[in-house]
């Protein structure tokens, strides 16, 4: 008599996954970890969170040639996305795969995201955390890669230029490219858990 053969299930993993923003010199880029059970969603709110953005903007996943977000009726772009509220990370991420994440459809932020590593896991947590990085978040709004770029160099060059004072200003007079805080980039982390991920 035959048997039933069972389907194969993924066993549950977490991913060190390194994210690296393009185009900006010296490199911004970050680790963290990250558990497969998150939905892509909830991996975009790490990343926010982990990176330094205030989620201000749309956003989509370009992983092996699809397009994944959240589908909205007034997408002009066809065909429509894949639902990123419905994909979990251990369906998808294996280790060596590399995909890109922008954010801000009108700055454009390109992020390079590789899966470096894979460990197993017996339960989930719900936990993610930021093991590394460098360099601050550009502020919000300043004009692309590119408009970040040319404060980059006017500071190194110039940093009493009239503009760069006035980028400064406006940036808020405690901004400085070169820091970043692992502790506040957890600590942001973890209060979204007990948000429960910002799902909505």
């Amino acid at each position: 008599m035959a048997t039933r053969r069972r389907s194969a299930i993924k066993p549950l993993q977490r991913y060190r996954l390194r994210i690296d923003l393009a185009d900006v010199k010296p490199l911004i880029w970050r680790t963290l970890w990250v558990e497969g059970q998150f939905t892509l969603i909830q991996l975009h709110h790490i990343i926010q969170a982990a990176m330094g953005w205030t989620d201000s903007h749309l956003h989509q996943f370009d992983i092996g040639g699809q397009r994944y977000a959240t589908p909205h009726e007034e997408d002009l772009i066809e065909p429509p996305p894949i639902d990123e509220r419905k994909v979990r990370l251990n369906d998808l991420l294996t280790v060596g795969l590399r995909f890109d994440y922008l954010y801000d459809f009108g700055d454009g932020w390109l992020h390079h995201i590789a899966v470096e590593e894979a460990l197993p896991m017996k339960d989930p947590y719900g936990s993610a955390h930021v093991e590394a990085g460098a360099r601050a978040c550009p502020p919000e709004d300043c004009g692309s890669a590119h408009g970040y770029q040319l404060f980059l160099d006017g500071l190194a060059k110039a940093p009493r230029d009239a503009d760069i004072v006035s980028f400064l200003e406006w940036a808020g007079k405690d901004f400085n490219p070169d820091r970043f805080d692992r502790h506040a980039a957890n600590a942001a982390l973890l209060r979204m858990a007990w948000n429960r991920w910002g799902e909505n």
